[in-house]
């Protein structure tokens, strides 16, 4: 048992002790190493300014993600090697990507450009030939109000491939991994000015740890917790971390069903359902930025209980199980029954989200996911859909109807499900179906949307599910 975290900033060897394992890294890095070239501009994770690069060592040794640190808390990083964009220059000078931003005048003020830089340089680790709707994927988690994008943009595809040392060169990786080895088998427990994290390696250690400690906050991505802490003055006054238990990292098909495990990030589902479920694959690219996406998963999706979050229809129509470890063992609740009310679950204190199973859509079946929202990315939903359906010679056979945003839970529109059974599969059918779902709702209005404009979208997604089945369209 360590009582200490241990990760490596640009190289260097750290270990943090005491209250500073509370602390997030973009105010470790500033206030306590000087490394002030990450900035801070939103503290909530939206900006990208603080973006830096955490490798974690995987099955093809380590790999560079950008992640943004102001909402990233150093408990989460025990064991990673943390590059800022300090960390980028070595013994031929400055990043090619830093070289090609100072060519193409991609700067102005200048506040946002470490974040683009140290983003960048994580989407040149994996192409060095980036096109431009790649780069600006790469960065739709970093704002910039001055420059325009476009030289920034620039910079990016006119890096020389030649010119550029991916971060191995830098970094050895035989040399970090062998650092960070003797403490990726020790577990972690740490108590600080009366507050506890623990870092078990083991499900059943985590159970225990919870059952302790019941009001602890159980914390993997943190993208949500992080702003409570930077935002609401949140203290949790304990954490458990799951980053270091490996079945938790667990992502395969058995028998038809994702089992997906709660460590499982965002980034990864998104490859994982690519070519199995489209649908879902062009939700989860919308579900925030490439920085969120790396860092956060879906079980911290689905234990946030947000009747807005993104994955809920999905896993709603598609009868999705939540499998929840406690001291008596694991249990199985299905999604339809787990949320009793607004941010209220059936969850006992000491049990834990291990994995999530998802049945995948049958040959034949339609499935369609819908986010309404007034931006198209990084922007939180106004309102969410999941149509699931099958038919047979023009007729209706099934139908699974969830909406999100409006009500206190997803909402599965039982009745319109039932007036769709057996009937032909026509503009009509689908026009009495979405006059149906606007009675099966209660939605309030808010600063995202009117009442009468979440009873409309409710019914216009009916009509608008049946026109591009029809014109054999697929949009989100």
């Amino acid at each position: 048992m360590r009582n200490f975290l241990f990760l490596l900033i640009n190289g260097k060897p750290q270990e943090i002790r005491g209250r500073q394992v509370f602390s997030n890294l973009s105010d470790y890095l500033r206030t306590e190493r000087s490394w002030v070239g990450t900035k801070v501009v939103c503290a909530e994770g939206d900006c990208g300014a603080c973006t830096v690069l955490i490798g974690r060592s995987g099955p093809d040794g380590i790999t560079y993600r950008p992640i943004n640190s102001c909402i990233q808390q150093m408990h989460q990083l025990d064991g990673c090697h943390v590059i800022t964009v300090e960390g980028l220059q070595g013994p031929h000078g400055l990043h090619a990507i830093q070289r090609s931003m100072i060519r193409c005048h991609g700067a102005q003020c200048g506040f946002c450009t470490p974040g683009f830089v140290t983003a960048l340089a994580g989407l040149l680790e994996e192409t060095t030939a980036p096109d431009p709707t790649r780069i600006r994927e790469a960065l739709t988690g970093n704002l910039c109000r001055c420059t325009g994008y476009e030289p920034i943009i620039k910079a990016a595809m006119e890096v020389d491939p030649a010119d550029h040392h991916p971060l191995h060169e830098l970094y050895p990786p035989d040399a970090i991994l062998g650092a960070l080895a003797p403490y990726a088998a020790t577990p972690v427990a740490i108590e600080a000015d009366g507050r506890h994290v623990a870092g078990p390696l083991t499900l059943d250690d985590a159970v225990a740890f919870k059952t302790a400690h019941p009001e602890a906050v159980v914390i993997q991505g943190g993208t949500d917790v992080g702003v409570w802490c930077n935002k609401r003055g949140f203290i949790p006054p304990a954490v458990l971390t799951l980053s270091k238990i490996a079945a938790l990292h667990h992502l395969e098909i058995r028998d038809g069903v994702a089992v997906v495990g709660a460590a499982v990030t965002l980034h990864a589902l998104e490859a994982f359902f690519e070519h199995r479920v489209p649908a879902f694959h062009a939700i989860l690219r919308r579900f925030g930025s490439p920085q969120i996406r790396y860092s956060g998963t879906l079980a911290g999706n689905l234990i946030n209980a947000s009747p807005i979050a993104d994955s809920l229809p999905f896993l709603h129509v598609m009868g999705a199980r939540l499998m929840l470890a406690g001291p008596n063992g694991t249990r199985a609740v299905a999604i339809g029954s787990f949320y009793r009310g607004y941010k209220t679950m059936d969850m006992a204190a000491d049990e834990i989200l291990a994995s999530v199973h998802i049945p995948l859509p049958a040959p034949g079946e339609v499935l369609r996911l819908y986010k309404v929202s007034k931006r198209r990315d990084m922007d939180i939903a106004t309102f969410t859909a999941a149509i699931r359906l099958t038919q047979s010679q023009g007729r209706i056979e099934n139908a699974d109807i969830a909406c999100g945003g409006v009500g206190p839970v997803v909402v599965r529109l039982t009745n319109t499900e039932q007036s769709l059974r057996g009937q032909a599969f026509t503009e009509a059918t689908f026009a009495r179906a979405g006059q149906i779902a606007r009675s099966e709702i209660e939605p309030i209005s808010d600063v995202r949307g009117s009442r009468g404009f979440r009873l409309q979208l409710a019914e216009n997604i009916l009509s608008k599910f049946y026109q591009e089945q029809t014109a054999g369209e697929v949009r989100t």
